[in-house]
């Protein structure tokens, strides 16, 4: 038993020394070592001008920048134009995130928008050809610098490369299944992570190569109708606006009749049925009542009226 942990516990040791490794490696910077006798970067430099010991454009081409535009332009036609800066772009190797195209109504000028890809390096030779389509009406450019992220992602996706390597060659010399159940584990986590920096990476390198565009072209609008300045001209203008209301009106009532019509079918069902529950009620005889005991409802029957006259009243004689 104690002869199978052994390799086990040596295994575990040098995952974790690895593992350690790698965190120290990710966290060291990339200073160069100095040989003895070799002259520190300070040193070399000092015959040289202190304001150019590094090119400025050297440093502008080292750094990432995102560039972010929005275009405007007022052509004759939008739709066509849409297709000429589409060519434009794949001419300068850049390609179409999204189009969008509307054709012209009597409401409604048309109008186009696209989404253009554009090689960060051909931007400004881009801008100019486009500016040629027609009247520019409006520019705006947004420049983001993410020289630091992609600085990070890289030297993230280094150590991991390394750590990912290290462990693909452990698992080919581990000779216990727990070792292999180990390592697989981490080697696993770790290629996941590897592969999730590396898509951030790129997606980050595709904004940087290529500068993102969005071209709005538009129509002049058409002109109003001009204010009427005479006579005949008002009354046209007031028998128009007649006309139209007329036609309105008619819309309304067209909209509105056969909901008016379902309303009377409705109220006159109803009202039937209100005149037939009122007429069986008075049509209806009362019911007798036979309870035992009751009274007759019927009035009672006058007396039999007598055939002699009334006699007068006898007087009384007083007695002695």
């Amino acid at each position: 038993m104690r002869r199978r942990l052994v390799p086990a516990a040596a295994a575990a040791a040098l995952l974790a020394l690895l593992l350690a490794g790698c965190t120290a490696g990710a966290g060291q910077s990339d200073a160069p070592v100095m040989e003895p006798g070799e002259m520190a970067p300070q040193q070399q430099v000092e015959g040289e001008d202190a304001a150019g010991g590094t090119a400025d454009g050297e440093q502008f081409a080292d750094r990432s920048m995102i560039t972010v535009g929005w275009v405007s332009i007022t052509v004759e036609d939008p739709v066509d134009a849409a297709q000429q800066a589409v060519d434009l772009a794949e001419a300068r190797g850049g390609r179409v995130d999204s189009r969008t195209e509307t054709p012209g109504t009597d409401a409604e000028p048309p109008s186009a928008s696209l989404t253009l890809r554009i090689p960060s390096d051909d931007l400004d030779p881009f801008l100019a050809e486009l500016r040629e389509l027609g009247t520019v009406s409006s520019v705006s450019m947004n420049a983001s610098d993410v020289t630091q992220q992609r600085k990070d992602l890289d030297g993230r996706i280094d150590a991991l490369t390394a750590s990912v390597d290290r462990l693909q060659q452990l698992l080919s010399e581990a000779t216990t299944i727990a070792d292999l159940i180990a390592i697989e584990s981490e080697l696993t986590t770790r290629q996941a992570e590897l592969d999730s920096l590396t898509q951030q990476r790129d997606a980050l390198v595709d904004q940087v190569d290529y500068s993102t565009i969005t071209v709005d072209l538009v129509t002049e609008g058409v002109a109003p109708d001009p204010q009427p300045d005479d006579f005949w001209s008002g009354l046209a203008a007031g028998w128009n606006a007649l006309i139209g209301f007329a036609t309105w009106l008619g819309i309304a009532v067209g909209v509105l009749l056969p909901w008016a019509l379902a309303a009377l079918v409705i109220g006159a069902i109803v009202l039937v049925i209100v005149l037939v529950a009122t007429r069986s009620r008075r049509s209806k005889p009362a019911a007798p009542d036979t309870t035992p005991g009751a009274s007759d409802p019927s009035p009672p029957a006058a007396p039999p009226a007598s055939d002699a006259a009334p006699q007068p009243p006898r007087e009384r004689t007083p007695q002695a």
